[in-house]
């Protein structure tokens, strides 16, 4: 039987690590101004570390569908968290009823009805699992329209710069988490307006959409090329004239900026990725722009075909001239937990992920050579 009981969310508190310690410092206290001279405070490591306040009790699991692996895990680990750790479980609803087909011992597990209760999920929920790949990591930041619970990403896709954990270690993993203080690391998102030139009145502007990795806007089908008008806080930055833009965040620099140009960027590091998609010049190079600005895309009037935006993959929108996409840094970042620190995670995602700078190391002489 399903528990309604109220419950009481648990608190935690993200504080900055400098060289191992913890720092009170905060994040926009970087400048000095002594005796008319500007000079930099200290750097902290930019660690970020959870230290709960109040025992979670509460857990989503979001998993990778059509897989018997995951599946199986995550019947393991539904009832291990039940068992050893008294928590309270939601799932979606296609995996509660994998569950109880599976056993009815499993009646105990909670999910959603519909999108109202999904958007109250953040109110409820101290922490999200997911098992499957950066895709489901994806889909899990997308649930959260708002503030988003830390998320414990475990590893059972292809590929996996978001993953950290592996699944064969999930109770020692999670027992670690669940005691806390755990690294974080704080992934921005981008909220995405489409701006209709057809739209009357304010009520016709379409809901922001929110994206982990990035919106693209590209030609579609068309065989022309995108005519895309490009602005950074209401100053003109170009026309881009090619297969289309990337507009990404540094947590999808490794995703389609990567494959389209675009340098790998870590993923605390503040800032919007600017990435042609093929551009029809031999001087469009790819730009990394600070987080605080706000950018326009705008489909001029003599344009000769529509643009079609999509956002981390999905949700695909015609853009048509005189149409505008504008995007923003979202207010509501996606807190993920760190195997070790987010720097080691991200520097071994890309050594293990992409096989960064692989290359057998060049012999030494057998005699030395002499100076």
């Amino acid at each position: 039987m399903v528990n309604n009981k109220i419950m009481k969310k648990a608190s935690f508190k993200l504080s900055w690590r400098c060289k191992g310690e913890n720092s009170d410092q905060h994040k926009h206290d970087i400048v000095y101004f002594e005796r008319g001279n500007i000079t930099t405070a200290e750097r902290s490591s930019k660690q970020i570390s959870l230290k709960w306040e109040s025992p979670p009790q509460t857990v989503v699991i979001l998993t990778k569908p059509n897989s018997n692996s995951v599946q199986i895990l995550c019947a393991q680990m539904v009832r291990w968290l039940r068992e050893q750790k008294k928590l309270n479980i939601y799932v979606e609803p296609r995996v509660r009823a994998e569950l109880l087909t599976e056993s009815s011992y499993f009646s105990f597990v909670q999910t959603w009805k519909d999108e109202k209760e999904i958007l109250l999920l953040h109110t409820k929920v101290d922490l999200v699992v997911t098992l499957g790949g950066d895709g489901t990591v994806l889909w899990a930041a997308s649930i959260f329209k708002g503030p988003v619970p830390p998320i414990v990403p475990f590893s059972l896709g292809s590929l996996g710069f978001m993953t950290p954990f592996h699944s064969e270690h999930y109770k020692d993993y999670l027992d670690s988490v669940l005691r806390g203080p755990i690294s974080i690391t704080l992934r921005n998102r981008l909220q995405c307006h489409v701006i209709r030139d057809a739209a009357k009145n304010e009520i016709e502007i379409e809901d922001p959409i929110l994206v982990l990795n990035e919106v693209t806007i590209d030609r579609g089908i068309s065989s022309y090329l995108t005519n895309l008008e490009c602005y950074c806080d209401n100053s003109f930055v170009t026309c881009v004239q090619g297969d289309g833009l990337i507009l990404s965040t540094t947590s999808g620099s490794t995703a389609y900026s990567l494959a389209a140009g675009g340098s790998m960027v870590h993923p605390q590091v503040p800032g919007i990725l600017f990435t042609p998609i093929c551009p029809h010049s031999l001087s469009f190079r790819p730009l990394i722009l600070p987080e605080h600005v706000t950018l326009r895309v705008q489909i001029p009037f003599n344009s000769r075909s529509p643009a079609w935006a999509s956002f981390d993959g999905k949700d695909r929108k015609q853009l048509a001239p005189g149409d505008a996409l504008v995007c923003s840094m979202a207010p509501w970042p996606v807190p993920t937990a760190c195997q070790v620190d987010s720097t080691d995670d991200f520097f071994r995602s890309i050594h293990d992920g992409l096989h960064w700078n692989l290359r057998k190391t060049q012999s030494s002489f057998d005699v030395p050579l002499d100076v």
